[in-house]
């Protein structure tokens, strides 16, 4: 497909990027803690973090890290929330010439011992609340280096017993000790005593084993290189800026940090992007917990916010809205799941900064489109291919499907993945001849080259034969006042195949399964009306927010 989306860029985005504007990412990392040395990196309870600081911690662990005898291009995971250690550990597995693992520290045992074996991990970064699950799996994996941190490490000494008091005291803690385990603070002041060797490394060289959920069956690691990442980081720049200018002169980027910093999209918009920009990142270690991420944000001058529909939702829904201050906001970046008009609807009116849609993969580093950022209102796209990108649509055997159908998204830019971990057949699946990868989203694109998500190909309803795409009942439903939020599935019918069953959580307890049918009958067509209607007080979703519809589709109601 031309490149017809060009024309329709922000002024004074361009159409390219430099991939080799770094090295690699530890030059880019480096060069950030020399150009913004004293200036704010990371907030969270009351206390500051300068890159200067961040600098000589990782640059301390990354020393520690080769003392253990590890080989270049060794797998080093880290396990755990939006904490301080959290940008100390990533940069310091990379300046050590490493290879980072990132882990959701939410994993159960089963799931840790499966990524840890596959990555063949021989050391772990991780905080001391999810060790347990380390343990019940320690004697079945490679990792035997263990560097434990607590969340009140880089706090100052009374205040981190403070925080470590309560964190144990309300988690439940209690004290574990593994073979080869070194207490963090302790690593870092081992480190210092210890010379550091700068690894040699090559654009090429991998720098994250970057797993996918792992819904469609056994997770699998998107091989992310050090070019890749270095792109999305520049790219991400490219298209922000149009937004971030309008950040007065000298005035450092604030930047919600909710998204988990082990998931693509908040590694990449939150941790890589601030870092080059030399902003800061207001570290929130739980988005669920709503009244403590407005207790954070009431204390920040916030001007950028990437974040899921379902936390922009829950956090426009909540009485503490106002407890923050919103009108320094110049961008707010949904991604990870479909925004709903509902949502962008109401984030608008109270914020006045509307939410612009992306799109991308962890394959895909992971921006791959995003609507422009100086845009005025929500478009219910996903926006148009950032620089360096293509986009196509394609039929099941690869070729290009005709103008105004619909066909699966495939993406070609520097930022896609180098293939799965170990998995070339994986890799052949998902990898076109000429370089495109195949999402498995099935997307449409207008004359102007904005590209829509019609849906997941394996979430398609097929209702006596029609295409029932679950974002569009959704979307629906969601706009119906007294709906807080709602998922549509595809359940086995006698007659149909196939029949559309909603499960919805109500912001008013007073509406009832007739008046959700009145609504759908005034606003669908009768094939994608919901033959069953089920109401529950929350809905399964990913630690990042995303709705987990495998769930409600192989398990009944509780």
């Amino acid at each position: 497909m031309e490149r017809i989306w060009l024309k329709h860029y922000s002024a004074g985005v361009p159409a390219d990027i430099d991939p080799g504007r770094y090295a690699n990412l530890i030059e880019l990392i480096e060069t950030a803690f020399k150009t913004h040395a004293a200036k704010p990196a990371y907030k969270m309870m009351g206390a500051t973090h300068t890159f200067a600081q961040v600098d000589e911690a990782s640059r301390a662990l990354a020393a520690y890290l080769q003392g253990l005898g590890l080989a270049k291009g060794d797998r080093v995971a880290i396990m755990m929330p939006n904490v301080f250690q959290y940008p100390v550990a990533i940069a310091a597995v990379l300046r050590a010439g490493y290879v980072a693992v990132n882990i959701n520290p939410l994993y159960t045992p089963r799931e840790l011992e499966h990524q840890l074996k596959d990555s063949g991990a021989k050391a772990i970064v991780i905080v001391e609340n999810f060790l347990p699950t380390l343990k019940e799996v320690f004697d079945r994996v490679p990792t035997k280096h263990v560097v434990l941190a607590s969340i009140g490490d880089m706090f100052g000494f009374v205040k981190g017993l403070l925080v470590n008091y309560v964190v144990r005291k309300k988690n439940k803690i209690v004290p574990l000790k593994l073979p080869g385990m070194v207490r963090f603070n302790d690593a870092l002041a081992k480190g210092r005593s210890m010379s550091y060797t700068p690894p040699k490394v090559a654009a090429d060289d991998i720098a994250l084993l970057q797993y996918t959920g792992g819904t469609t069956g056994v997770s699998k690691g998107a091989v992310l290189l050090h070019r890749n990442l270095v792109a999305n980081v520049l790219q991400a720049e490219a298209w922000y800026d149009p937004a971030l200018r309008k950040v007065p002169a000298g005035e450092s980027v604030h930047t919600v940090c909710a998204l988990p910093l082990y998931h693509i999209f908040g590694f990449t918009a939150n941790l890589m992007l601030s870092m080059h920009k030399g902003g800061v990142n207001v570290l929130i270690p739980n988005a669920r917990d709503i009244p403590a991420v407005f207790k954070e944000l009431s204390q920040h001058r916030i001007h950028s916010f990437p974040a899921v529909n379902t936390l922009f939702n829950a956090m426009a829904n909540h009485a503490d809205f106002n407890s923050v201050d919103w009108s320094h906001l110049v961008i707010s970046v949904g991604g990870g799941m479909a925004v709903q008009q509902a949502t962008a609807k109401l984030w608008l009116d109270k914020t006045h900064c509307p939410i612009c849609e992306g799109y991308g993969l962890s394959e895909t580093s992971p921006v791959a489109t995003c609507n422009p950022t100086d845009s005025k209102a929500y478009t219910g796209t996903i926006g148009l291919p950032v620089c360096s990108t293509e986009l196509k649509l394609i039929d099941d055997d690869g070729n290009e499907v005709a103008f105004g159908q619909p066909g699966e998204i495939a993406i070609k830019g520097p930022q896609v993945m180098a293939g799965y971990w170990q998995r070339p057949d994986e890799t052949a699946k998902v990898m076109t001849a000429d370089g495109f990868f195949r999402t498995g989203d099935v997307g449409v694109v207008d004359e102007r080259g904005y590209f829509k998500i019609v849906d997941r190909k394996k979430d398609m309803i097929l209702v006596s034969g029609f295409n029932v795409y679950p974002n569009e009942v959704e979307d629906v439903l969601t706009q119906m006042p007294g709906i807080l939020e709602c998922a549509a599935v595809g359940v086995p019918d006698e007659k149909a195949g196939e029949a559309v069953k909603v499960v919805i959580v109500k912001k008013d307890p007073a509406v009832t399964e007739a008046q959700v049918r009145a609504y759908c009958e005034a606003n669908l067509t009768g094939y994608k009306r919901p033959k069953i209607v089920e109401f529950r007080t929350e809905l399964p979703k990913t630690p990042v927010g995303k709705i987990l519809r495998r769930e409600l589709r192989d398990k009944p109601k509780a």
